[in-house]
């Protein structure tokens, strides 16, 4: 695993402005090699993992938050996912290749959410609002209305690298922080593709703050990891319904299914249909 494929935390001492860092490389070129995706299509794909590992960095507890688009553009479905552990995933959809920049021509008219699942307790979904030209303003404007939380995102990806920066102040902030944070947001306004593509965190930051004094987390890596299993093809199966795999069954012998996100091949017989759907194998 390349060390660019990092995460990290920082903050503003003595605020209550917080920072967030990510550089994907080996994860996100994995990504791209499970499908022949034209470049425009790699880059907003980069964007939203990066930025999929960015909100994860919030989560409080285990499990997953997911980025999902769909639309009817040239790009009719879209979806990143990150764990607490930093697992990243993520697909794109497309009918033709586009030749347009913004969301709007990529994405067309279409809905695009924030899940969060928690590997226990309730999944909690937001819908992100589609009123901007890029992702990064349309997560912006998500972060101000549902969380009531000021966020700055910058967002870069240019099919080899994908990166991210975040800004957020967080609530009880005093006036002193509306200072720091008109400074820092004005500072991070400057970075260029480039050097959050090539650069390392600590270059980063120190170019963008070197004035502020900051606190840095320890680094964590992150990693492309799928979270298909059996068990969970053999959940989607019976969500399916019994009728439908028994006819399949009928037609096939068998039922086989492959993994959108990483293309494992699963196999089932009808012992194992009638396990699913009886608790035990019909004779």
């Amino acid at each position: 695993m390349a060390l660019d494929d990092q995460f990290q935390r920082f903050l503003f001492e003595d605020s209550q402005v917080r920072g967030e860092w990510v550089r994907l490389s080996d994860s996100y070129r994995e990504i791209l090699s499970q499908a022949a995706y034209p470049d425009r299509i790699q880059h907003l794909l980069g964007e939203t993992l990066s930025a999929s590992v960015l909100l994860s960095g919030t989560l409080k507890f285990e499990g997953s938050l997911s980025i999902q688009a769909q639309g009817e553009g040239p790009v009719r479905m879209l979806l990143a996912e990150c764990s607490h552990d930093r697992a990243v995933r993520g697909i794109a959809r497309y009918e033709t290749a586009p030749d347009g920049e913004s969301l709007d021509e990529l994405l067309g008219e279409g809905r695009m959410a924030i899940t969060i699942t928690p590997d226990r307790g309730q999944r909690y979904q937001g819908v992100v609002p589609r009123e901007h030209d890029s992702l990064s303003e349309c997560l912006e404007d998500y972060f101000e209305r549902s969380e009531q939380i000021a966020t700055r995102l910058f967002l870069f990806a240019d099919g080899e690298q994908a990166a991210g920066l975040m800004l957020q102040r967080l609530p009880g902030a005093t006036s002193a922080d509306d200072d720091l944070w008109q400074r820092v947001g004005h500072l991070a306004s400057t970075i260029k593709a480039e050097e959050l593509l090539g650069l390392d965190s600590e270059t980063v930051l120190h170019r963008l703050f070197h004035e502020e004094t900051l606190r840095l987390f320890d680094p964590e890596t992150v990693r492309f990891q799928c979270s298909c299993s059996r068990e969970r093809t053999l959940a989607a199966l019976e969500s399916v319904g019994k009728d439908e795999c028994y006819s399949i069954l009928d037609e096939q012998g068998s039922i086989e299914m492959d993994c959108q996100f990483c293309h494992t091949q699963y196999r089932f017989d009808r012992n194992e249909i009638d396990q699913l759907f009886h608790g035990h194998p019909l004779h």
